[in-house]
C-alpha cells in the first residue's frame, strides 16, 4: 500500500501525476460544491436551520461520511476503479484520463452556473468512461459489468427515492393522525436537523469513494500499472479526500438549494425529515452493496414522493422536467466532452 510519503515523491518526478491530481481534488471540490447542497436543500427550505449553519453541519458530515463509510465497505470506490479500460499503454492512459476529468470540471461548473442539481456522480462515470472509449477507439473502453451496476444504480435513484419517501411520509401521517400538529413542530424540526445531517454523511459516503477509486486508478497508472484488480484504500488518501469535499461543502450553494428544496415541493419540517429520511437510507443501503447512485437523484426523487403522498399536484412537475432533462443530457454531454477532450489531449501531448 502505498504511503503518503512515498505519493509525495513519486508527484515530485511526475509532472502528469500532479496534473491529475490536481484535477481529481478539483473535481472533488465541485461536487462539495455543487452536490452537497442538495442534502441539507430540505432543512433549509422549512426553516429548520439557517443556511449558514447548515452548511457548516453539512461540511462535517460529509467529511466523516467519506471516512467511516469507505473503512466499512470499499465496494463503490472497487466499482469505480474498474468502470473503464484505458489500455496498456499507461502513459497515454494517465493523459486520457486527464482528459476526461476536464470535461466532468466544464459541465459541473456549468451545471452549477445555471443552478441546476445535475449528478456528478453520472458526469464522473460519462467522462472516464468517454475517455476511455476515445484511446481504446471503440465500446472495448468500457467494462460492461461495473456498467450494469451503473444502471441498476440509475434506475434506483429514481425509484427508490420516490418510493420510500412516499411511504415513509404516510406512515408518519397515521402515526400522528390524532396528536395536535403544533405539538408535533418541535420534535419534527429536530427530526429534520439529524435527517439532513445524515444526508450530507451518506452523500460523503457515496460519492466521496466514487472518487477514491478514479485517484487510486490515475495513482496505478502514474506508476505503469494498467490492469485492474483489488484495491486497497490508503488512510491517508480517505482524509484527503474527505477534506477537499469538506472545503468545497462549505463554499456553500445557495442557488441549488433553491432549485431543491423550494421550487420542486412546499414542505413541513415532518415532510423534509421524510425526504432526508428515505433518501439516506436508501443511499446507505445502496452504498453497502455496492452500487454507485446518485445522490442528487435519490435526495430530489424522495422530495417527490413526499409531495405526491399528499397529491400529484403538490409537485412543481416543471422544476422536474427541468431536472430528469438535465440528467438525461449529463451521459451523453460528459461522454462526449470525455472522448473529444481525450482525442484533443492525445494529439497534442503525444
Amino acid at each position: 500500500m502505498l504511503s503518503f510519503g512515498e505519493f509525495i515523491i513519486n508527484l515530485s518526478h511526475s509532472f502528469t501525476l500532479c496534473i491529475i491530481t490536481l484535477l481529481i481534488l478539483s473535481v472533488i471540490l465541485v461536487n462539495g460544491w455543487t452536490d452537497a447542497p442538495n442534502a441539507i436543500a430540505t432543512c433549509v427550505s422549512t426553516r429548520c436551520i439557517r443556511p449558514k449553519r447548515a452548511i457548516i453541519m453539512a461540511a462535517i458530515f460529509n467529511f466523516l461520511g467519506v471516512l467511516v463509510i469507505t473503512m466499512i465497505s470499499s465496494t463503490v470506490a472497487e466499482t469505480l476503479h474498474s468502470i473503464a479500460n484505458f489500455g496498456d499503454n499507461a502513459e497515454h492512459a494517465l493523459i486520457a484520463l486527464c482528459a476526461g476529468l476536464v470535461a466532468i470540471v466544464l459541465w459541473a461548473v456549468l451545471a452549477w452556473w445555471f443552478g441546476i442539481p445535475t449528478s456528478e456522480s453520472h458526469a464522473l462515470i460519462a467522462g472516464v468512461s468517454g475517455a476511455a472509449i476515445a484511446i481504446q477507439k471503440g465500446i472495448g473502453g468500457i467494462n460492461l459489468n461495473e456498467w450494469k451496476k451503473v444502471l441498476l444504480g440509475l434506475a434506483l435513484s429514481v425509484i427508490i427515492g420516490f418510493v420510500v419517501g412516499f411511504l415513509i411520509t404516510k406512515l408518519i401521517e397515521k402515526i400522528c393522525k390524532n396528536i395536535d400538529r403544533r405539538k408535533t413542530i418541535p420534535f419534527f424540526k429536530k427530526l429534520q436537523v439529524f435527517s439532513g445531517a445524515s444526508m450530507a454523511f451518506m452523500h460523503g459516503a457515496q460519492d466521496g469513494q466514487k472518487f477514491i477509486g478514479i485517484f487510486l486508478l490515475a495513482i496505478e497508472l502514474s506508476s505503469g500499472i494498467t490492469g485492474a484488480g483489488s484495491i486497497q484504500i490508503p488512510f491517508w488518501l480517505m482524509i484527503v479526500c474527505s477534506l477537499v469535499m469538506t472545503f468545497g461543502t462549505s463554499i456553500g450553494g445557495y442557488k441549488i438549494i433553491k432549485t431543491v428544496g423550494m421550487k420542486m415541493v412546499k414542505m413541513e419540517p415532518y415532510q423534509g425529515a421524510s425526504a432526508d429520511l428515505a433518501s439516506s437510507s436508501s443511499l446507505l443501503v445502496c452504498t453497502l452493496l455496492g452500487v454507485p447512485v446518485s445522490t442528487t437523484q435519490v435526495k430530489t426523487t424522495a422530495i417527490m414522493g413526499v409531495g405526491a403522498s399528499r397529491r400529484m399536484s403538490n409537485v412543481n412537475w416543471n422544476v422536474v422536467k427541468n431536472m430528469f432533462l438535465a440528467w438525461i443530457i449529463t451521459f451523453p454531454a460528459c461522454g462526449v466532452l470525455g472522448y473529444l477532450t481525450t482525442f484533443i489531449f492525445l494529439k497534442l501531448f503525444v
